[in-house]
């Protein structure tokens, strides 16, 4: 499911169309006072996060600063207690760009109006297009929360529920691809098709980025989106699996090809990453129902640098018994850049022949899959 489905991202380059500038966020918020505050978190182009933060006065707040190369992708959290960023009761997000940002709300900052520049407004478009996907995931909600216990227990609630799951997500993907075709000059349609390209395959992204205008792939987001096209296109569904060789927990040097001949799930994760964490019992229970089978898993993490005691740890508590390797360099992973990998966890299921068959297999999933290859057990 789109919306509950975590993953750990890579920092995605900001994007520039304009010098240096002033913006300016006018804010309301219901008719909150003290402790309340709002709190504003961005980054720039290969900085660490920035954060600020503003005393809420009968419900009115203001942020003030340079944006450097705009427009920026920010959030707005909101904390009633004024107690961080990490207890906040909602966030919104914006876009820092020059200008002045306006941003109303009664109750939830979430649920706030924006009215500003030209990407602001093109955000609001955006976002108003993702409510039905919204709705659709709050009804399912509320049946599962209306289901019995034993409905739940039974095969065809499973099915169905799934089933649904996978309607809503077809339809998210369509909503975005159609914004991205409608709104081909826009950094909104830059960063959805970001997003499309962890789920969707090469030949669904490279229509919709090269439709793109040249003023949106002259941008450090777009060009580096253009820098990735050839390394999707050489893991995209059918093609060759790259070779790679990295170490394993023992340091001993591990090639992909050595595999050749059973079908390989190249898992990227790391110890750090919480949503692979929470993900590793569903890849257990694949690997245990298959791994006779001419099945394997080929763990790749990307965890940091002197981090290694942790990754062994992770390994070991989470009973991640397959082979594992690293070069321990978090997101500069070879293996990673290799396969274009900008979040995690994301995997690769290859043949015997070391053909890319399947990606981003994810709960039940993966299972599915190998019970159509190898039929039920």
């Amino acid at each position: 499911m789109k919306r509950i489905i975590l993953l750990a991202l890579a920092v995605i380059p900001a994007v520039a169309f304009a010098q240096d500038t002033k913006y300016s966020i006018q804010g309301k918020i219901g008719e909150f006072n003290a402790p309340a505050k709002v709190y504003l978190e961005y980054r720039f182009p290969k900085g660490k996060p920035i954060y600020d933060s503003c005393m809420v006065v009968n419900g009115k707040f203001h942020f003030a600063g340079s944006v450097g190369a705009a427009p920026l992708n920010a959030y707005l959290l909101f904390n009633r207690k004024g107690t961080g960023t990490g207890n906040a009761d909602g966030y919104r997000v914006i876009y820092l760009e020059p200008g002045v940002i306006n941003l109303t709300a009664t109750d939830k900052i979430e649920n706030a109006t924006v009215e500003g520049p030209k990407t602001n407004q093109e955000n609001e478009k955006y976002q108003l297009g993702q409510r039905p996907i919204s709705d659709a995931y709050a009804a399912l909600e509320e049946r599962q929360k209306a289901a019995t216990e034993e409905q739940k227990a039974s095969p065809e609630y499973a099915k169905k529920a799934k089933a649904d799951e996978k309607a809503i997500d077809d339809m998210s993907a369509a909503i975005d691809k159609k914004f991205i075709q409608e709104n081909p000059g826009s950094i909104i349609s830059l960063n959805a098709l970001e997003s499309l390209a962890y789920s969707a395959d090469y030949v669904d992204i490279k229509p919709l980025y090269d439709a793109l205008t040249a003023a949106v792939k002259s941008t450090e987001a777009g060009k580096a989106l253009g820098e990735r096209m050839p390394k999707l296109k050489a893991v995209a569904l059918g093609a060759t699996a790259p070779e790679f060789a990295e170490a394993d927990t023992s340091g001993k040097i591990v090639n992909l090809s050595s595999f050749r001949g059973q079908y390989v799930l190249i898992d990227f994760w790391a110890s750090w990453c919480g949503p692979c964490r929470r993900e590793n019992p569903n890849v257990v229970k694949a690997y245990n129902h298959y791994k006779g089978q001419k099945f394997t898993i080929l763990g790749v993490s990307l965890d940091k640098p002197n981090a290694k005691e942790k990754w062994l740890a992770a390994i070991h508590k989470d009973g991640l018994t397959w082979n594992h390797v690293s070069d321990l360099k978090f997101w500069d992973s070879k293996a990673a850049g290799l396969y274009a990998v900008r979040g995690i966890p994301q995997n690769f299921l290859i043949d015997p022949n070391g053909k890319i068959i399947a990606k981003n297999l994810r709960g039940d999933d993966l299972e599915d899959k190998l019970a159509e290859i190898f039929g039920k057990i």
